[in-house]
């Protein structure tokens, strides 16, 4: 099993000591580092930035939104990244969710998966650089129809280092997850589980039937976010995790529209969900952060003693994940390796 550290997104400013702790990830050997956004920082930024420093660690979006940018802009970036990377950058994007899309891009959310299919379409063409690009979708048309209506198709100045930059998608419906399994080299699970194993199998053997599917069982990447803290008190490791759980289950999103509450709704949490909802939204988060049973800490996250991890390890690497992102500062990543990598 492979092991990727996530950056995240920035709260208030950079994270301290972001390429010092990326510098020792790929000391240590893992595979993958990872950038992400939500409406502050970007997410190609930093990783060029500090990817810089790196020589051998890939290089990932974890995730690039789609709506924030057109299609094309989208594949400019990579193509640009992944010249200046020698050939480690990796794509990760995303539908993001209603909230985010109308309220700071200013784009219409409904039909994510007819979207999201049409973009992946239109950045695969700038980068296999074949011809013009073209397209007549119904979300998206190059050239466009209507304003000057002198519009031209147009093909990329810039060769590609590679013609087919590997994509990833973010995904938690059990459609877009097929969606991913169909169109994409990688999916991005956020609170993975092994018990929802037979659930994810489900769902992407169905994208892998689909005609024209990408990959297989053999060659598709699964990169799961995944919290790993070492520590000799179950209680206090699992007390870290309840606040980041507690967010997104309670207030990540329209009560109506939380994908992620959706997630633990479907591992068999509904009630816990519904009630950290509540609490959350209401203003009172210290309350719904203490709702999370340490049960459900332990099926999203691998916490507790090393010996305990170990133990538990062999579950997850059961599963079709393919690799666990990571994050925390250098010597949690240290202890990670520890235990993961050996």
């Amino acid at each position: 099993m492979k092991l990727g550290y996530h950056i995240g997104y920035w709260s208030a400013g950079p994270p301290e000591g972001a390429r010092e702790t990326i510098l020792e990830a790929e000391r240590l050997g893992f595979d993958s580092v990872w950038t992400a956004e939500a409406y502050g920082s970007d997410a190609f930024t930093p990783l060029a930035w500090w990817g810089a420093s790196t020589s051998r660690i890939k290089l990932g979006t974890n995730i690039v939104q789609m709506s924030a940018r057109t299609p094309v802009a989208t594949a400019m970036s990579a193509l640009t990244l992944d010249h200046l990377s020698g050939g480690r950058f990796i794509l990760g994007l995303g539908a993001s969710g209603p909230q985010v899309v109308e309220g700071w891009y200013g784009q219409p959310y409904p039909r994510p998966l007819e979207r999201t299919r049409e973009y992946i379409d239109i950045v695969r063409q700038v980068l296999a650089r074949k011809g013009p690009v073209t397209y007549d979708g119904k979300h998206y048309q190059l050239p466009y129809q209507g304003g000057a209506n002198l519009g031209k198709p147009l093909k990329s100045i810039v060769h590609p280092l590679r013609e087919d930059i590997p994509i990833y998608l973010g995904a938690e419906g059990p459609k877009n997850i097929s969606l991913a399994a169909e169109i994409a080299d990688g999916w991005f699970p956020i609170f993975f589980s092994p018990k929802m194993e037979s659930f994810y199998r489900e769902r992407l053997a169905e994208g892998f039937a689909r005609p024209g599917a990408r990959r297989g069982w053999d060659d598709f990447e699964v990169a799961a976010s995944v919290p790993l803290i070492v520590h000799d008190d179950v209680e206090a490791a699992a007390d870290q995790i309840r606040p980041y759980l507690a967010l997104y289950m309670g207030g990540m999103g329209a009560k109506q529209a939380n994908f992620h509450h959706e997630v633990f709704v479907r591992m068999g949490y509904e009630s816990v969900a519904n009630t950290v909802q509540e609490l959350y939204l209401d203003g009172r988060k210290d309350e719904a952060t203490a709702k999370i049973p340490t049960e459900l800490v332990e099926d999203v996250a691998l916490i507790g003693p090393a010996a305990k991890i170990r133990d538990e390890l062999d579950r997850w690497r059961e599963t079709c994940a393919t690799t666990l992102l990571l994050q925390g500062d250098a010597s949690r990543l240290r202890a990670a390796a520890e235990v993961v990598l050996g």
